[in-house]
């Protein structure tokens, strides 16, 4: 039962926070803090919570006893019985008698919900500080890059000329809102409701003789500290059947691997060899082809997409588990969703860190950019030369104005200047034809000279450098410490 990652490769950056070994170990932590806070409330002596988190280092979790217990978990259908019946044995053997505070008034999924959320919390560490250094690098492509000219495409097809910075900056936007929602949403509270959602059990044990309302405040005290020992929120109400909350966990991971494959989408385009816009870095043994020496795969893209491609059918599974929610507990349904979400947790985790790596050492070639906006020809200009002189060509021979123009580009789909001299003709054939100021209609180098301005790609930008100023101040101002 051995699980290395061997087909989700590159899972290994974030593996250890969501192993087994980490979710066994969170199992323990969870039972340990739980009796760290009946300490806190006088419940039981210091001592007590002391050997009790002593005895968490001393459950063995290696890969035997994992697997033993992965076996063992079949019995009761989850993995927190087995692994208690351990803990209690290792707190027996440290104190010399059993302590009956340990797991006293839980039940299995309060701390299995509770576990998960501590390796979420794990994952979350490492994911948001991971895609703000993919933002600070796209952040510094954008300023580079604001006014690096390159044809845009849609559907697949030349369209107009952009800048390799408003590109980025588009990337940026997406990822930095990754960032915040990974921040806001990707993580749970403790789970506390015991055996039915009712809190009796905890009733009972925080019970001192006054009235109920008190033996309640005493008890979302104890929640209260166990929170604290554990680091996490305390939720407004049980959630044993109330998934909502997983559902906002695996949606924010989600939304962070399309942000991140939409990026890789487009340097996998841009770097194939007829482009060659951009390059990943590279690094020792990375990218090699097995039968081909000449080839430099683009690896860190290729996982990018690959986690983009399998976040939604995990994301579903989720769903799936959260919306078969049946009664007090579930039967089933929570059951699917752990496999799904610690899957989706670590492929995104790990996509944060190749993104960052990719960004930090991608390599723009602006030349090779010029060159392909010029080889995509004429056309990529058409729009601005209807625009300019469809105000002053006339209906000629059933054409309309556009119309002529759109033709003129269609004869001269590649040279600039002899597309020039063809609208020169058009337009000093016109009689006196209403020209831009400082235009000389009867001027022959005074029209050519306003077409091949007309002509050039950089003057067709748009608003790109307020918004690749706009995307850069934003992420500035968003920075997530």
């Amino acid at each position: 039962m051995i699980n290395t990652g061997l087909l989700t490769p590159g899972s290994h950056r974030a593996a250890e926070l969501l192993d087994d070994r980490a979710v066994a170990r969170a199992v323990l932590l969870t039972e340990a803090a739980w009796v760290a806070a009946q300490s806190r409330l006088g419940l039981v002596p210091e001592d007590i919570a002391h050997t009790c988190r002593e005895a968490v280092d001393r459950v063995t979790l290696d890969e035997v006893s994992l697997n033993r217990l992965a076996v063992a978990s079949e019995g009761g259908g989850n993995p927190v019985i087995p692994l208690l019946a351990d803990y209690r044995a290792a707190v027996k053997e440290l104190h010399g008698s059993p302590v009956a505070a340990v797991h006293k008034s839980l039940t299995s999924q309060d701390v299995m919900d509770t576990a998960l959320a501590l390796v979420l919390k794990a994952a979350q560490d490492s994911l948001v500080p991971d895609l703000q250094r993919t933002g600070d690098a796209l952040a510094g492509l954008v300023e580079t890059h604001a006014e690096t000219v390159m044809v845009g495409r849609t559907l697949t097809q030349h369209a107009l000329p952009i800048s390799f910075g408003l590109k980025a900056a588009s990337w940026l936007a997406g990822i930095d809102d990754a960032a915040r929602d990974v921040l806001d949403r990707a993580h749970l509270s403790v789970s506390y409701g015991g055996a039915a959602g009712t809190l009796a059990a905890g009733m009972a044990l925080c019970e001192q003789g006054g009235s109920t309302a008190e033996t309640a405040e005493r008890l979302f005290t104890l929640i209260g500290y166990w929170a604290e020992e554990l680091g996490l929120a305390v939720p407004d109400q049980v959630w044993h059947t109330d998934r909502v909350p997983v559902l906002r966990v695996a949606g924010s991971l989600a939304e962070s691997t399309a942000a991140m494959g939409r990026m890789a989408n487009d340097v996998l385009l841009m770097s194939r060899p007829e482009m060659g816009e951009l390059r990943e870095p590279t690094a020792e043994g990375r990218g090699v082809s097995s039968a081909m020496p000449q080839k430099q795969n683009p690896v860190l893209s290729v996982l990018l997409k690959r986690t983009a491609l399998a976040a939604p059918h995990l994301l579903g599974q989720v769903i799936s588990g959260a919306a078969a929610a049946a009664d007090e507990r579930p039967d089933g349904g929570w059951h699917a969703e752990w496999p799904a979400l610690r899957e989706l947790a670590v492929l995104t985790t790990a996509a944060a860190s190749h993104a960052a790596e990719l960004t930090e050492g991608l390599t723009v070639n602006a030349d090779r950019m010029a060159q392909n906006l010029r080889e995509a020809g004429t056309g990529v200009m058409a729009e601005r030369l209807s625009a300019a002189l469809t105000p002053v060509l006339s209906e000629s021979g059933g054409s309309t104005a556009k119309h002529r123009v759109q033709s003129a580009v269609r004869e001269h789909p590649v040279d600039a200047e002899a597309l020039a001299e063809h609208l020169t003709g058009m337009v000093i054939a016109e009689d006196a034809p209403s020209l831009p100021e400082g235009v000389n209609p009867q001027e022959r180098d005074s029209v050519s000279a306003w077409l091949r301005q007309l002509l050039d790609p950089r003057g067709y930008l748009g608003a790109t450098q307020q918004l690749c100023a706009r995307a850069v101040k934003n992420h500035r101002e968003r920075l997530i410490t």
